[in-house]
């Protein structure tokens, strides 16, 4: 490897996790380098255009006569490609490019979220933006380690950081072990898991969604154990055997308004996704994913899935269960930008989380009208029952199970 701290050596850095280039140079980009460095902008573009779902943090320090190209990403495809363009180029360079998994994690490289909701950051540190959550019982990727933190994958991809209080980490027959197990879902929005059936002492909080192996059942309860080993009882009507739930599972729209309303007062929550605190985005996914469909993290995600419904405000067109999206129309200058979604839930109002989950409507006659997002109204997707490989069918692509 070059010593990049001598003097007069020239560092390139490509910045592709952030999406744009970086230069610091004492003598400037020749225009080879600069065709050097396109080529791994084209490749970023090409394979990893979300930085939410894909890394791909690359780097290149030079001397003028050699070139060191390092990073990592969780994409074979996009270094595979990378490699390949830069072999075709006449520069002599070292490949010091990692893929993850990082080889450090050993076999531990799945893991399950062993707490009622984990708080997934963006940084590896508890002052870092809140990213997104995963809740309890959720099977994620893990990528690498710092400290005490892991970064991961979740099922929706998104790419984040957790510590490692929030998981348990598993190796190959641990995940094969825990999938095959019997389990059972958590159906009521806020809750506990007791010590005993007496309910004599708390093991832990619960929210809609949490999902936990199930060791047996009496007439009130299951005994159950979590990711880490310890045992609890879970009062058997606020939860429901996961097979039986999701084998059953046949959502209609009111099923979604239905299980939307249950969410009303929730409060906002920047990052959010359970029923602790959501964002707009985390209401609609959690609204879906009670109804056993994973759909994208945000908004800007979720816009690109399932079918066009409307976009000029043709709202006789729309049915329950639709989503809203709003935002900044696009000009002949800038992109269209994606910042809400909301739920459609017929007679001229959406449901959303805006402050608090409420209840608005497009009707200027409303006690309700929301006239600032129906100004920056920008189109309505219909994901319900759509085929859409962002979309996973919880029925069809079993994740808690084998």
């Amino acid at each position: 490897m070059m010593d990049k701290a001598k003097s007069g050596r020239v560092l390139l850095k490509m910045l592709m996790c952030i999406g744009f280039i970086a230069v610091i140079a004492c003598e400037g980009i020749t225009s080879r380098e600069q065709v050097f460095l396109n080529k791994i902008k084209e490749v970023r573009k090409e394979f990893a255009p979300d930085k939410r779902t894909v890394l791909f943090d690359v780097h290149v320090y030079t001397d003028r006569k050699k070139y060191l190209i390092t990073g990592e990403s969780n994409s074979a495809e996009a270094l595979h490609a990378l490699r390949k363009e830069l072999k075709e180029s006449d520069f002599d360079f070292t490949d010091e490019l990692r893929l993850l998994p990082a080889k450090t994690l050993g076999d531990t490289v799945q893991a399950v979220v062993n707490i009622s909701v984990a708080n997934l950051r963006s940084n590896p540190k508890h002052s870092a933006e809140l990213a997104t959550q995963a809740t309890l019982g959720t099977p994620v990727k893990v990528l690498k380690k710092e400290g005490g933190w892991f970064y991961i994958q979740t099922p929706d991809k998104y790419l984040s950081w957790v510590d490692d209080g929030g998981i348990q980490l598993m190796n190959s027959d641990d995940m094969k072990a825990w999938q095959a197990s019997s389990k059972i879902i958590y159906t009521k929005t806020y809750g506990h898991s007791y010590a005993n059936e007496a309910k004599d002492g708390i093991i832990s909080d619960l929210v809609a969604g949490n999902v936990l192996e199930v060791e047996s059942a009496t007439d009130e309860f299951f005994e159950v154990s979590y990711p880490d080993g310890r045992k609890a009882f879970v009062v058997k009507s606020e939860a429901e055997d996961y097979n039986q739930w999701i084998d059953q599972m046949n959502p209609t729209v009111e099923d979604l308004v239905s299980t939307s309303k249950e969410l009303m007062g929730v409060p906002y929550l920047w990052g959010g996704t359970s029923t602790k605190g959501m964002d707009c985005s985390g209401f609609t996914k959690t609204i879906y994913f009670l109804n056993g469909m994973v759909i994208p993290r945000d908004a800007s995600q979720q816009v690109h899935t399932g079918k066009s419904i409307d976009s000029i405000q043709n709202f006789e067109d729309l049915e329950k269960g639709d989503l809203l999206f709003f935002g900044r129309k696009a000009t002949d200058s800038t992109a269209e930008k994606v910042v809400h979604v909301g739920m459609w839930i017929g007679n001229n109002e959406f449901i959303h989380a805006s402050n608090m989950v409420r209840i608005s409507s497009i009707d200027p006659e409303a006690y309700n009208f929301d006239e600032w997002n129906r100004n920056r109204y920008l189109r309505t997707k219909r994901i319900l029952k759509e085929k859409d490989p962002d979309l996973i069918d919880l029925t069809q692509i079993p994740l808690f199970k084998e």
